[in-house]
């Protein structure tokens, strides 16, 4: 599998519950923060849940 770099460009603040649950889930705690994960579709299915709030980054 590939990994795919995530990183956190808008603040969580007003973000609804499940949305800062899922950037926790992610490892996403401060904004700029990048994270690295495994391409998997769990992992992506998260990013599309919070794709206003976060970055794929090359």
């Amino acid at each position: 599998m590939s990994t795919i770099k995530i990183k956190q460009v808008k603040s969580r603040i007003g973000a609804p519950a499940d949305q800062k649950r899922t950037l926790d889930a992610l490892g996403l705690r401060k904004l700029n923060r990048i994270v690295e994960h495994e391409e998997t579709p769990s992992i992506l299915g998260m990013v599309d849940k919070v794709k206003h709030l976060v970055a794929i980054v090359k």
